[in-house]
């Protein structure tokens, strides 16, 4: 756990017999043979793979990073490197979610061995804290003169999990030999109370002298479920001092001013709202990680801000709210509020904080049920996500979750899913059931094989 809030990766190596890797690269390959990637569909035609993410090695790991009952995401994608191709170029993923709190992760499964010459996954570590690519990142390697590289060299059956916003990509295959690798997405459902993890090391974060030892230690203690463990007086610079760090070019130092000015508490708290109203992105969202720190002694202000006339502050503003979680408890009202907002991408930030501030109560519940009929697809999305956070207390919400699976995003219709099997009632589950009759899916039918 210390080695991927650092690094933002883990490898696992699953407990399951070499003969099972070979028929998934084998089917895989059929599929990419004979129809092409079949993107979201690859489990139901591969159903081999579902035994990969089953295994205990990969679930504990799952498990550990996202905590309990995690959500298997709906999107999942198989990447091909042909003989001979060219290298992706380094990138995050589509809808970063330029977050430092572990809530989404992605699954990096290789059927075969993969050496450097067959075009692996480069990843660069510790890159997941940043939102650009300068500045120092924790030098290991140079490769293609990429700044601190490491490509994933693994053997055949490995799964490596990286949290959602790493720099990667992959790199150019020189060889002869094809390679596939099975990318998964996964959700964290539950904020986290305690370690998820086999704990046996109770005490805190010992980094001092690394440049991002706060925001290591912040996380380290998110994790643990003692997210306000960085309050007392900060024994360094000021805050207004480090509050126009917050606004350097280089994005490692005004990382580091961030958490080091979250350690002073709630006295920091007037400087960094007044940074928040500043006019470029990336200083707001300095200020969001200083403030997301500090957590709920932060959310009276940050309720306030998001009635801003400036329709980006006000979408930091509640970004910053869904990311402090259940500390944020008393914001909820602001987040309801927020959800009819005119801009959808501060309506989707509401959704998202409604699943994530309002876990444990049913009263975001009724708005995310209106939300999930949002003209905007990704408001609907993370309505349809927030409800399955909710879980159980989301019980009034069956209908309109059912109505959901109809909608025409296919995210939306998963995501929705989820949340009536984690509501569990019998009208939710008669709706979940009926709904699976229709989509279930014969990995056996093929233009060979219709019947």
């Amino acid at each position: 756990m210390r080695g991927f809030i650092r690094d933002g990766f883990v490898v696992v190596k699953p407990g399951l017999p070499s003969e099972l890797h070979q028929e998934v690269w084998d089917r895989t390959d059929a599929l990419f043979e004979d129809e092409g990637n079949p993107g979201n569909n690859l489990i139901a035609r591969v159903p081999a793979i579902q035994r990969v993410f089953d295994d205990p090695a990969v679930t504990g790991a799952l498990t550990g990073i996202l905590g309990p009952n995690y959500f298997m995401h709906p999107h999942r994608h198989c990447h091909y490197r042909p003989p001979r191709s060219p290298g992706q170029t380094i990138h995050k993923d589509s809808f970063t979610k330029r977050r430092h709190r572990t809530r989404w992760a992605l699954a990096f499964y290789y059927p075969q061995t993969t050496t450097v010459d067959m075009g692996p996954t480069g990843v660069i570590p510790g890159s997941h804290y940043y939102n650009w690519l300068r500045g120092p990142i924790g030098v290991r390697r140079h490769v293609d003169g990429l700044d601190g590289e490491e490509p994933l060299e693994v053997d055949a059956g490995t799964v490596v999990l990286v949290h959602y916003d790493i720099w990667h990509r992959g790199m150019p295959n020189e060889s002869d030999k094809k390679r596939y690798m099975i990318k998964i997405m996964f959700t964290r459902m539950e904020e986290p109370t305690a370690p998820s993890w086999t704990n046996d090391d109770p005490g805190g974060w010992d980094g001092a002298g690394e440049p991002l030892a706060g925001a290591w230690k912040s996380m380290w203690d998110w994790y643990r479920g003692a997210p306000h463990a960085n309050g007392g007086p900060h024994g360094g610079d000021g805050v207004d001092r480090l509050a126009e760090r917050l606004r350097l070019d280089d994005e490692a130092a005004c990382l580091e001013a961030a958490y080091a000015i979250a350690a002073s508490g709630e006295a920091a708290v007037p400087t960094l709202i007044d940074v928040m109203r500043d006019g470029l992105d990336a200083v707001r969202m300095n200020a969001s990680y200083a403030l997301s720190a500090i957590g709920g002694p932060a959310a009276p202000a940050l309720a306030e801000l998001a009635r801003d006339s400036d329709v980006e502050v006000r979408a930091s503003a509640v970004e910053t709210l869904a990311d402090i979680g259940p500390a944020a408890r008393d914001a909820l009202p602001s987040l309801i509020d927020a959800l009819q907002d005119e801009s959808a991408q501060v309506r989707g930030h509401a959704a998202d904080g409604l699943g994530t501030v309002g876990q444990g109560g049913a009263a975001g519940v009724g708005p995310l049920a209106g939300a999930l009929r949002d003209e905007d697809t990704q408001v609907r999305r993370n309505a349809a996500l927030a409800l399955a956070r909710i879980g159980a207390h989301a019980e009034e919400a069956v209908p309109a979750l059912a109505a959901a699976l109809d909608d025409g995003d296919r995210y939306v219709r998963g995501k929705a899913a989820h949340a009536l099997k984690r509501i569990g009632t019998p009208d939710a589950l008669d709706s979940l059931i009926g709904f699976l009759e229709t989509a279930r899916y014969c990995d056996l039918t093929t233009k060979d094989s219709l019947y």
